[in-house]
């Protein structure tokens, strides 16, 4: 066992294993956005479909900021990108706090996520400049590996603070994120690659274009697909635990701490066992396929141990999916466009940020929470059959 978990974790760089604190640091905080709906629709009185929209605004500024986070990454390179997105989503955590009005609310939703999801592309980017093609899917595993124990801490947290008051939680996000920016600037600053400062003067062909590779494009659409049926679990999940479960803020917040405490002990070894001996594209199908159980067990049954076995599935649609969707959206660029890929499939979350609260607070609001499960499993199921059908033509 010791030499598996020496196998799994050994030969990665000393710069990933910086940008794995920082990650795990930042996640840790990860408490406003599990418990968002329901402190919008809880403590501020909004209904359903204001929360929705608050949430929309979210995904939007999603969007803009993996894009601007995208091409600010291929200009200026991913180290002040980095900086500045933790930074700035911090200190608009602590702005949010104190705006309780709905227009204030949706334009704070769209500053926070922009800045905060500038992030993402430039992230992805710094880790393949400090990986090789066969450290590379471990690098991302190990990231996600600091993502996940942070969030397995971080809502387990966040279910006590918000049991006392919810505006700890945006403190508490505000400070970590802040937190981890200083990290970035004290020590990440030291260690980036002397060549970063080069591959920006590329004259970048328009052939290039990461919208020009339609093959890929339709990577990104499914990947989208894909986003939506997986993240309800973490947006509409939590309100339909507090409102049809009857579930409290401590047993929410156990519920989803236990995805990533799973993923935090299990996925690095996962990888390490399962890499090269199965086509990606054929893994991340069976991953969309693992998300549709969750959503069969939310139409049966409001049993708490249910509810843990449909985490259980969600889990390990997220391992099998996540890390080789991320490997296939680097590999597929080239030094010059990492940007450009990064954040097309870092959009591809945005967009289930936008459309999921929207679609998911819409649908329970007209045609109740069954309805919703309904509709996410038929879009995990297209997903499943899409992947399936690319892994035939993409490579």
């Amino acid at each position: 066992m010791i030499s598996l978990f020496r196998n799994a974790f050994g030969g990665l760089s000393r710069q990933v294993w910086l940008l794995a604190i920082v990650m795990f640091i930042n996640r840790s905080g990860t408490m406003v956005i599990a418990f968002l709906t329901v402190y919008l629709t809880q403590k501020l009185h909004f209904s359903v479909q204001e929360a929705g929209v608050v949430m929309t605004f979210f995904g939007v500024g999603s969007i803009f900021g993996t894009w601007m986070g995208g091409k600010l990454t291929d200009k200026i390179g991913y180290y002040p990108v980095q900086f500045w997105s933790l930074f700035l989503g911090g200190l608009m955590f602590i702005v949010m706090v104190h705006t309780h009005s709905f227009y204030p609310l949706c334009v704070c939703a769209f500053l926070l996520s922009a800045f905060g999801e500038a992030y993402r592309p430039a992230n992805s980017a710094s880790i393949a400049d400090f990986s090789t093609p066969e450290t590379f899917t471990r690098s991302v595993s190990l990231i996600r590996l600091a993502i996940n124990i942070g969030w397995s801490i971080g809502p387990a947290i966040g279910g006590f603070l918000a049991a006392r008051d919810y505006e700890l939680l945006f403190w508490a996000d505000g400070f970590t994120n802040m937190g981890a920016g200083i990290l970035v600037w004290t020590f990440l600053r030291s260690t980036k690659k002397k060549k970063e400062s080069t591959e920006h003067v590329l004259v970048v062909d328009k052939k290039d274009s990461a919208l020009r590779d339609r093959t890929y494009m339709i990577f990104i659409v499914l990947a989208s697909l894909y986003a939506i049926a997986f993240s309800q679990l973490f947006t509409i999940g939590p309100l339909f635990y507090k409102q049809a479960c009857k579930l409290s803020e401590i047993q929410i917040g156990y519920l989803l701490g236990l995805n990533g405490l799973i993923v935090a002990l299990f996925e690095m070894i996962f990888i390490y066992k399962i890499e090269g001996k199965f086509q990606r594209l054929s893994l991340i199908s069976f991953g969309a396929f693992l998300v549709i159980p969750n959503y069969v067990i939310f139409l049966l049954t409001h049993n708490y141990i249910w509810l843990i076995v449909g985490i259980l599935f969600a889990t390990f649609s997220e391992m099998f999916a996540m890390p080789f969707m991320n490997a296939v959206s680097i590999e597929r660029a080239k030094p010059h466009n990492r940007g450009q890929y990064s954040a097309l499939y870092a959009m591809s979350w945005s967009v289930a940020q936008i459309s999921a609260p929207l679609i998911g607070t819409q649908t329970i609001a007209l045609f109740g929470f069954d309805a919703l499960w309904y509709i996410l499993g038929s879009l995990g199921f297209i997903a499943t059959i899409g992947f399936g059908a690319l892994s035939k033509k993409m490579t």
